[in-house]
């Protein structure tokens, strides 16, 4: 009890949605006090950290041979242990800022979405990259969880909520009643498989190379599930893979939608698999409730209407998809009991 009540005093509290394309961190009392990319440049030669979030991903393609601007997490986990370290230390003292001097005293309680899909060593690795960074006790809470408390669905109820979360890397899907999730299917496609694809698409037809930064404004732009806005198009700059030079050509939001088609397949697969599973009185529930979608992939241009159209089910997009995770794990800290201490 004393060290509960040490911890409360003199510590700061934070919750961190720590995704592959994003890094959002919540401050209990302050909100949400950082959202940045999830990309770190460093020096080749040393490992020398250079930049941090926006700015480093602003080097994203364009940086000379001696620096590379890395992205640390792949499909929801860790890909680069050493580098999410250094990324976590950066954004946890960045938001050690925005406190009292008083809650610097301990080390911050740090509690971690991560995709409910994860590995026992993935959750091992988070609590350690946490932890090396500068946090004190860690606890971890899945994605869906988080994002359907931040998106205010009431999940303590004795009846069942959908919610599907999508990321840059992974998508969860899960079904909860009573405060736990009786079914999930999380899958590794996100939002990058989205640009992914449309980079692909893009070398296929036009022999035109882009970069990531590029394919993402595409997406963007033009990107849809459902056929609502085909007859747009946008030109596109980018290099030609025979001549060597760089071109521009004309692509419609057409042929960005069949694109998409196959990862987008693959999320709509995982909401039906979801479905399946799930028992028949909480599936009754969502006849009336429907399904909320949350996280960035939410804002692509009709998966609403596709996902209902696939399920029969009433679709809803949050209010603030990409900030839903980060808000849940404010919720979240308000309970002291969440913490083992």
């Amino acid at each position: 009890m004393g060290n509960q009540f040490l911890a409360k005093l003199f510590s700061t509290h934070i919750g961190i949605d720590l995704g592959t394309a994003n890094c959002l961190v919540y401050v209990r009392d302050n909100g949400i006090v950082l959202n940045e990319p999830s990309v770190v440049a460093i020096k080749e030669s040393t490992r020398e950290t250079l930049a941090v979030g926006a700015d480093a991903k602003s080097m994203l393609g364009k940086t000379p041979g001696n620096i590379r601007a890395i992205r640390p997490m792949k499909d929801g986990v860790i890909a680069d242990f050493e580098i999410t370290e250094e990324m976590l230390r950066y954004f946890i003292q960045k938001a050690i800022r925005a406190v009292p001097w008083t809650k610097r005293l301990l080390h911050p309680r740090v509690l971690v979405a991560v995709p409910s899909g994860i590995t026992e060593v993935e959750n091992r690795a988070v609590k350690d990259s946490a932890k090396r960074a500068g946090a004190g006790e860690v606890v971890l809470v899945e994605e869906p969880m988080a994002a359907a408390v931040g998106v205010g669905l009431p999940v303590a109820e004795p009846a069942g909520s959908m919610i599907i979360d999508i990321g840059g890397g992974t998508t969860e899907v899960a079904v909860i009643s009573l405060s736990g999730i009786v079914a999930a299917k999380s899958v590794r496609v996100g939002g990058d498989e989205l640009d992914d694809a449309v980079v692909q698409h893009l070398r296929k037809t036009y022999n035109l190379m882009v970069g990531p930064l590029s394919a993402e404004q595409i997406k963007i732009r033009l990107g849809s599930a459902y056929p609502v806005k085909d007859n747009e198009a946008l030109d596109v700059k980018g290099l030609d893979m025979v001549s060597r030079v760089p071109k521009t050509v004309r692509v419609t939001a057409a042929e960005i939608r069949l694109a998409l088609q196959e990862p987008i397949t693959t999320i709509v697969e995982a909401v039906r698999a979801t479905l399946e599973r799930c028992p028949p009185d909480l599936a009754a529930d969502l006849i009336d409730r429907g399904i909320m979608l949350a996280g960035g992939g939410a804002l692509l241009c009709g998966l609403d209407k596709l996902i209902t159209e696939e399920t029969g089910l009433p679709v809803f997009v949050s209010e603030e998809p990409l900030n839903a995770v980060a808000k849940g794990t404010g919720v979240m800290l308000q309970e002291d009991s969440i913490w083992s201490a």
